[in-house]
């Protein structure tokens, strides 16, 4: 049982992959890695949307877990981009994830195939007896299509590995219902930044973190005010960085927050296809929102 075996909480990076040349540029990945940590991030997640998965080879997937699980060594949680819409590729990708030192899998709801609540259980029970390895279940309906209710997340609560929840469904209100339903250990994470500080104030443990890749100091201090209860400093980071929580997605992820690392010289703006490069319009907006934030460009 891995029940209360791990601690989710805080600022944690969804990072990005940088490419050159058209190949995972793994020292600018384990570099940047490297820096997210000095700078006191709380947690890490490589391969998961913001990292472009769908785009990464099985090879380039796994290697990148391998290269974060080194750099991180120990100093912060990894948790493993696994998910699929195939059970059996997620239950695999868990598998590795273990064996390379992860300390969770984040698991997304199977998208395209639209399965019903029952089938989206039976995914996550079945990569539950599969892999020992703490599962953080992933709901973003805009992208799956299919939201899982809070019924069924309540039954996922109840299988041995299952420890939290990365929420992108931007209802804050959700936070009370499953808190009443999976108990208050189980780990709620906001994967909106946007609506985090929202997500904490209603008892959220923190936020997977898309501007976090940006300003891992800036994203630590906002989350640490609001795990501490100070709302009056959690508000005042929430204005330096709500134009870089939403000036992120202008144009599809993470072309945005790739323009803004190759600013900081951290990277490429390299993003693959189908997913293009800013317009320069974005790149206007994610520059005035780098200063809004303290950033320094």
């Amino acid at each position: 049982m891995f029940k209360g075996a791990i601690m989710l909480k805080g600022a944690i990076t969804a990072l990005v992959t940088p490419f050159k040349d058209g190949e995972v540029d793994e020292k600018a990945f384990a570099d940047f890695v490297d820096w997210q940590i000095a700078a006191g991030i709380h947690g890490v997640v490589p391969c998961g949307t913001t990292g472009e998965s769908p785009t990464l080879t099985d090879a380039e997937h796994r290697r990148v877990i391998e290269i974060t699980v080194e750099v991180a060594a120990g100093r912060v949680p990894v948790i493993a981009g696994a998910g699929s819409n195939e059970t059996r590729i997620s239950i695999d990708y868990s598998r590795h994830a273990r064996e390379a030192g992860a300390d969770a899998a984040l698991v997304v709801t199977p998208y395209y195939n639209k399965p019903s609540q029952e089938g989206i259980y039976q995914h996550f029970k079945a990569i539950n007896d599969a892999v020992d390895l703490p599962i953080v279940v992933y709901n973003i309906p805009g992208r799956s299509v299919i939201d899982i209710t809070n019924d069924t997340m309540e039954r996922l609560a109840g299988l041995s590995h299952v420890v939290g929840c990365k929420d992108a469904t931007g209802d804050v209100t959700r936070v009370t219902a499953l808190m009443d339903r999976c108990g208050e250990e189980f780990m709620q994470l906001s994967g909106d930044d946007p609506t985090s500080l929202g997500h904490m104030a209603y008892g959220g443990k923190g936020t997977v973190s898309v501007g976090s890749n940006i300003a891992p100091a800036e994203y630590v201090a906002f989350h640490e005010a609001c795990l501490s209860g100070d709302f009056v400093t959690a508000r005042a980071w929430q204005t330096k960085l709500d134009r870089l929580h939403k000036d992120l997605f202008l144009d599809p992820s993470p072309a945005p927050t790739k323009y803004a690392l190759s600013l900081m010289g951290r990277m490429e703006p390299d993003v693959r296809l189908p997913v293009t490069p800013c317009r320069d319009s974005t790149r206007t907006a994610v520059r005035s929102a780098m200063v809004r934030a303290g950033v320094a460009l």
